[in-house]
């Protein structure tokens, strides 16, 4: 069965400097493959609590 490719966009964001060590911090454990990744399942879990307390 083929792999389903998602479509991604390529963004630029600020991020604080205490944030941004928490990422590393999370990357040097090897539980993520790089910052974006961190960040995009960071993401997506926020977004889900978020649908469902609306609920």
């Amino acid at each position: 069965m083929p792999k389903k490719t998602i479509s991604k966009e390529k963004i630029s964001i600020t991020l604080n400097k205490d944030i941004l060590e928490l990422v590393e911090t999370l990357l040097s454990d090897k539980k993520f493959r790089n910052r974006s990744h961190v960040i995009e399942y960071s993401l997506a879990k926020l977004l889900e609590e978020e649908k469902w307390e609306k609920i």
